[in-house]
């Protein structure tokens, strides 16, 4: 059994406990569904990959192979040179074997036009860059080719600091609370990163030594957890950060097992609760570029949110909560196989149809129970309460208050007493009840509160377009997301859900 293990049955429950389930111990993984948003874009990696052939050393001209490689680089390879050229101390060290098993011809990456970051004998045709969205619930990766931008792999895991508190403020408690749980939650992220670079890496076919390069976005208690740094200081006002600027570190020095020449490059962070995951967004989306006013919504359980054009442009960030993602819902649950996703009601008999992850087949049609026989259903995710909640309104299920209309119990067995109030039977085991839909509504309101306070700061009534970000906001059918007041009015092909927006340095992205 791994160190730190406990077999639960042998355990006696003495206090409040925390129980984290490893993923090794659960039978079906979380699905984390972040695309990447592939785009045209001018291509200028931060590292390049320099083919050479160096002279041999000679009796006559005793010089150091290192000043022969730069002589070899700057004479080669004039055009990708931009100054005096350094090398890294594990470079050198590798230098003399590299040149002798390649007959003196290497591979060199050169970072910055400047530095030698990286050595191989012979030569070598592609390295990698990563490109990480660390978010509070759930982290993505996507790997790619450094030479052309090419997305290799996608992939994504759970955020291991849930098991120190499902929200932002938590997690800050946490750290506030407990001797040395900043360090606790700083060592826990970067696990986990190492863990998504690495499984992204093999799913390319590749290994983490090939990735000399990681572009990382995040809000700004990730960021700090991530940095080693407390967030203490953005547990209450005026939310001072650490640090404003965009950060470059070594790989190394976070514990990240990468090449040694690895770099990690973060975004900048907008103000106390407004992270690089905010800035990348602006980036991608360029709302400072046109006239049209837009609204990007980043959300999650800390959504943040951009508001403008060129003339000018706004942040917030709302305290949404873990709701949208399944948490906080009576039959809710992440996205896992089993989980409904999608769900119709006729407006007639309001019998619903749904289909779950897993599945492209719908409950009412042929072969469903065949398709979900091996997983079940198991619960809905936060898409699926989206359009639950956005169907039972417009079919007359709930009232524009949010109530469930127990006067149409009458009508269908769908709707059921439940103590003082009354629920909705989507299936046996799957039901939406009065305290789930206030859920959703306090998490709405937040979100709702953020773009209002926006509009009203810019004396606005309407934006010409909506952007929804994030893991979450990518799946939102834009039509539920309006009719549940998630996002303002706006003409219906104008709210668009984007990919997770993640903006490396120096313009390769993903």
């Amino acid at each position: 059994m791994p160190a730190g293990r406990r077999l639960a049955c042998q355990c006696k429950i003495e206090n409040d406990l925390v129980i984290d389930v490893p993923a090794t111990s659960q039978v079906h993984n979380q699905l984390v569904r972040k695309a990447a948003d592939n785009r045209v874009i001018d291509l200028r990696p931060p590292v390049r990959l320099c083919f050479i052939e160096v002279r041999e050393p000679d009796m006559h001209e005793p010089s150091g192979d290192l000043r022969r490689v730069i002589e070899a680089l700057e004479a080669q390879w004039p055009d990708r040179v931009s100054g005096p050229v350094s090398c890294d101390l594990h470079v050198l060290q590798q230098l003399q074997m590299a040149l002798r098993q390649g007959k003196w011809t290497v591979t060199i990456a050169l970072r910055a036009g400047c530095q030698i970051v990286a050595v191989w004998p012979g030569l070598k045709h592609q390295i990698l860059g990563a490109a990480v969205d660390v978010g509070s619930t759930t982290m993505s990766a996507h790997i790619c080719d450094m030479n052309d931008g090419t997305v290799l792999a996608s992939t994504g895991i759970m955020n291991p600091q849930i098991r120190f508190g499902e929200d932002l403020m938590s997690r800050v408690s946490y750290g506030i609370m407990n001797e040395g749980g900043a360090a606790e939650m700083t060592k826990a992220v970067c696990e986990g990163l190492q863990q998504l670079i690495a499984g992204g890496a093999e799913q390319a076919g590749c290994t983490t030594d090939d990735v000399l390069e990681v572009v990382l976005v995040g809000n700004p208690v990730m960021h700090h957890l991530l940095l080693g740094i407390d967030p203490v200081e953005l547990g209450g006002a005026p939310f001072a950060l650490a640090v404003d600027t965009a950060t470059e570190i070594k790989a190394d020095e976070i514990n990240l097992s990468l090449n040694k020449g690895s770099r990690i490059y973060i975004l900048p962070c907008i103000a106390g609760h407004v992270g690089a995951d905010a800035a990348g967004v602006v980036l991608a989306e360029a709302p400072q570029d046109g006239s049209d006013v837009q609204l990007l919504i980043d959300v999650g359980t800390n959504a943040e949110i951009v508001l403008g054009n060129k003339d000018r442009l706004l942040a917030a960030s709302s305290p949404t909560g873990p709701a949208f993602e399944g948490a906080q819902i009576s039959s809710g649950q992440r996205a896992a196989p089993g989980a409904i996703e999608r769900l119709r009601i006729n407006p007639e008999t309001f019998e619903p149809r749904f289909s779950v992850i897993g599945s492209d087949i719908w409950s009412d049609e042929d072969g469903f129970d065949e398709a979900v026989s091996d997983t079940g259903i198991t619960g809905i995710c936060g898409s699926g309460i989206i359009e639950a909640l956005g169907e039972m309104y417009l079919t007359g299920l709930i009232t524009a208050d949010g109530v469930i209309d127990g006067n149409l119990a009458s009508r269908t067995e769908r709707i059921e007493a439940d103590g003082r109030t009354f629920k909705y039977r989507i299936t046996d085991t799957v039901t939406i009840l009065q305290n789930d839909i206030r859920a959703i509504q306090l998490a709405k309101a937040a979100l709702h509160a953020g773009f209002k306070l926006l509009m009203d700061k810019m004396r606005i009534k309407t934006v010409d377009r909506v952007v929804l970000a994030g893991a979450f906001g990518t799946h939102i059918d834009p039509k539920y997301a309006m009719v549940l007041g998630m996002v303002p009015d706006c003409a219906l092909p104008n709210v668009v859900a984007a990919g997770i927006q993640l903006v490396p340095e120096r313009g390769w992205r993903c």
